[in-house]
Order: structure tokens, then C-alpha cells, then sequence
């Protein structure tokens, strides 16, 4: 076995930088996502919804870094092109959302592609002995829980 310069199996990490890049895509499509719904939103609750849009991108927006940062660590190279995001991204494509309900649905449906990317990496990680990757997979999962968990609240309905 190969270990590269932080210590892991060389093979192992640059199949977890291909599974970041997978997770960067589909932030990347969740973080259009936001930004258009945070400008397009309309409607009585505009005023709270625009704000907390504006939290969950600025959010991903950190994520993003986060996990292209990941990638570099690993040895890999981030993906950094739309074209290359869209080829691979899985999480719905949300466009000229202006309604609260479709808005929170996007958010909601987006979420569990993204919690499915990163319970992969979280199990690889953990199978790689990836302490660094493993860790940021577990923070994001149990912070990405909770925005469901009150999505689906707001939507009244179960999770």
C-alpha cells in the first residue's frame, strides 16, 4: 500500500477526492438553487424567507470551499466548471421558483441528494480511516438533518 504525504492509502484518497468531486457538483446546483429562489421569492413570508435563503447560501457557499479544499488535501483536483457540475450533479434543478412551498420542497429534495452523497463518502471515509473527510461528512449530515427536519416542519409535514 501507497500512503500519500498525510498519511493514507494513495488509491483510497483519490477515490474519495472522485466522491468529493461528486459532493461539490451537486453544492454547487443545490447553491444556484438557493441564490434563485433567495432573488425570486414572492409573497407574505418574502421578508422571512429572502433572509433565511441568504443563511442556507451563504452556508453552502462555505461548504463548497470546504469540500474543494477537502479534494486538494487528498491530492485530487476540484472540479471548477458548471459544464463539469452539471454533467454530474444529481440534486434537482430548481428555475424561476417564486412560491414559499415549491421554494422549501427544493431546498428539502436537494438536501436528501446531497445527505445520499455524503453518507457514501462518510462510509469510505471511515473505511480509509480518512479521520479529516469522516468529520466533515458527520458535521454536515447532522447539520444538513436538521434544515430537513425543519423544512419538513414548515411544510407540516412528517419526516
Amino acid at each position: 500500500m501507497k500512503l500519500n504525504s498525510i498519511g493514507l492509502d494513495a488509491r483510497q484518497s483519490k477515490e474519495l477526492g472522485q466522491e468529493l468531486n461528486t459532493l461539490l457538483a451537486n453544492f454547487q446546483a443545490y447553491y444556484m438553487n438557493l441564490r434563485g429562489i433567495h432573488w425570486n421569492i414572492k409573497g407574505k413570508r418574502f421578508f422571512d424567507l429572502h433572509a433565511k435563503f441568504e443563511e442556507l447560501y451563504d452556508d453552502a457557499n462555505l461548504k463548497v470551499d470546504m469540500v474543494a479544499e477537502r479534494v486538494l488535501t487528498l491530492g485530487e483536483v476540484p472540479l471548477h466548471t458548471f459544464g463539469d457540475y452539471m454533467k454530474i450533479a444529481k440534486v434537482p434543478q430548481g428555475k424561476n421558483i417564486t412560491e414559499d412551498e415549491k421554494a422549501i420542497r427544493l431546498i428539502v429534495d436537494s438536501l436528501k441528494e446531497l445527505l445520499k452523497i455524503e453518507r457514501r463518502i462518510l462510509a469510505a471515509s471511515d473505511k480509509a480511516g480518512d479521520e479529516g473527510t469522516n468529520s466533515m461528512m458527520s458535521d454536515f449530515i447532522t447539520e444538513q438533518e436538521k434544515t430537513v427536519w425543519m423544512m419538513k416542519a414548515w411544510l407540516a409535514e412528517e419526516i
